[in-house]
């Protein structure tokens, strides 16, 4: 007998009914081609359909049964391979990452596991570090047996503190690597213009970095305001101050605003001497020209006379 319903039941549209019936198509079409990541795709899929177990209880048991048994299978041997954590959802061989069967089943543990793994392993690699850094968004435990809710998962303190080691790891290595860059800012207009772009880059990154660990990004500003104190005291400074505003604009410095208005200032002065010299060579023309004008007037009176008119 078919199981009583509600005239009001959500899943009694034509366009559930057509879903279910398609899901439990793709699940028998899996079994028969025997390919386990498919399969594990067919019973996600059943898993997240609420109107499943109208139209195909059957279907919706195997999947609570099968599911957390292959997706753990298929994520051993996903690592085995080597895929551990991947920014696409799929492998070209239809597989997936060992990362994604262990978030799927709900496994959050061993999904911490293998992304931790994974960051270790690509240490420099800032979109996989974040990815693990926020990987408590969206999460839920498991759901409570009298009342259905969930509660928000949180990783375990421990987590978090290996992150931090492989931030400050990396923050570390940047700001030594900028030292040596920073010795240019002494040299010649051309060093100082190569020194100084490698310095910020290094200084921009390690700031990234830092976000992640006790304290923030402070030491990069603080220490790009330090940069640009070294090159405002070249003897060049009119030359040179583009590359110490860079660094003040990053450090977050008052200095930066300060030079801003020095610079301003120094460009009006200079517009209005200009404008002066202009009129004043503007005059000078003038004035000649009427002399000039004078001097034609006379020889031509003069012509005039000679000539008898």
């Amino acid at each position: 007998m078919a199981p009583a319903v509600h005239a009001d039941d959500p899943c009694l549209g034509e366009d559930e009914k057509k879903a279910a019936f398609t899901r439990s198509a793709a699940l028998k079409k899996a079994e028969q081609a025997g390919r386990s990541a498919a399969l594990f795709d067919a019973y996600l899929q059943i898993m997240a359909d609420d109107c499943m177990d109208r139209y195909d209880k059957n279907a919706v048991m195997q999947a609570k049964a099968n599911l957390p048994m292959l997706g753990r299978d298929l994520a051993k041997a996903a690592e085995t391979q080597g895929a551990l954590y991947s920014t696409d959802p799929k492998r070209l061989d239809g597989q997936a990452t060992a990362f994604r069967y262990y978030e799927a089943i709900g496994d959050h543990q061993e999904a911490n596991r293998v992304v931790l793994k994974a960051v270790q392993a690509r240490p420099d690699d800032l979109r996989v570090f974040e990815k693990a850094w926020n990987i408590d968004n969206g999460r839920y435990g498991p759901a409570d047996p009298s009342t259905g809710s969930r509660q928000p998962y949180s990783s375990p303190p421990a987590f978090r503190q290996e992150l931090t080691k492989v931030a400050s790891t990396n923050a570390d290595r940047l700001m030594k690597a900028e030292e040596k860059d920073a010795q240019g800012l002494t040299g010649n207009i051309g060093e100082l213009g190569k020194a100084s772009a490698q310095s910020l880059e290094k200084l921009r990154s390690a700031a990234l970095w830092m976000q992640y660990v006790p304290g923030g990004d402070r030491p990069a500003r603080d220490r790009a305001e330090q940069r640009g104190d070294t090159i405002m005291k070249r003897p060049d400074p009119t030359f040179t101050q583009g590359q110490a505003m860079l660094y003040y604009e990053f450090a977050g410095s008052p200095k930066a605003k300060d030079m801003t208005a020095h610079i301003k200032k120094k460009s009006e002065e200079s517009q209005r001497a200009m404008e002066k010299a202009g009129e004043s060579m503007k005059g000078m023309f003038s004035q000649k020209g009427e002399a000039e004008q004078k001097q034609f007037d006379k020889k031509k009176a003069d012509l005039e006379k000679e000539l008898g008119f």
